[in-house]
């Protein structure tokens, strides 16, 4: 399958989340690429109704290329977990309302699971990642990391759910984990992979 190549050195990332924009900066630090941000280009973020992660990162990524003229990253990301039937999942940021609390989002997903009467613990995050040029041509990619919940959450590192995330095969929450080692391995790291393999290798 032929991808179109990114050839600027210059992308948005259409998001206003510090924390999204601040991974996918560190993400594409060593590709050259300037990263600037929905935000502060002043574009607004359209309404997400997609069904699907997928869905929501083509309505960011293309709104943002058509108003900007630039080509543009969006993510769509959240947690799914399993006794939940996949919940929060597309909902996982309107989880934390209109303050972005994920305090109350992470004891909403507790509270949920132990009324569920489960004790199954095991969730994903999913990343769905858009790269949408303002022609409306669109390359979308889609990683997951798999793990168990705890509770209490733990660390104070990265963002949203991650300090109640304990991914597969590791002792530190996303929340305690260094940074660096959580870029390495993350969802957003996994679909970024495969982004920059199809679009911005040469041998891609």
């Amino acid at each position: 399958m032929n991808h179109r190549k990114l050839t600027d050195r210059r992308l948005v990332v259409a998001s206003h989340n510090p924390g999204k924009v601040r991974e996918i900066a560190e993400l594409v630090s060593t590709l050259g690429i300037d990263v600037v941000s929905a935000a502060e280009l002043g574009l607004e973020e359209p309404e997400e109704t997609g069904v699907t992660f997928i869905e929501n990162a083509e309505l960011k990524a293309l709104a943002a290329a058509t108003v900007s003229g630039l080509p543009v990253v969006a993510d769509d990301s959240g947690l799914a977990v399993d006794a939940l039937d996949g919940a929060p999942g597309i909902y996982s940021a309107r989880w934390a309302g209109v303050a972005k609390d994920f305090n109350a989002a992470m004891r909403q997903v507790e509270d949920r699971l132990k009324a569920s009467g489960s004790d199954n613990r095991s969730a994903h995050f999913v990343c769905a990642l858009c790269l949408a040029w303002p022609d409306g041509h669109v390359e979308t990619f889609e990683g997951k990391v798999y793990g168990t919940l705890v509770w209490p959450p733990r660390g104070d590192r990265g963002f949203g759910y991650d300090p109640m995330f304990l991914a597969d095969g590791h002792s530190e929450t996303f929340g305690e984990m260094d940074q660096s080692l959580k870029h390495s391995m993350s969802h957003r790291a996994v679909a970024f992979n495969l982004l920059v393999a199809a679009c911005l290798d040469d041998n891609g």
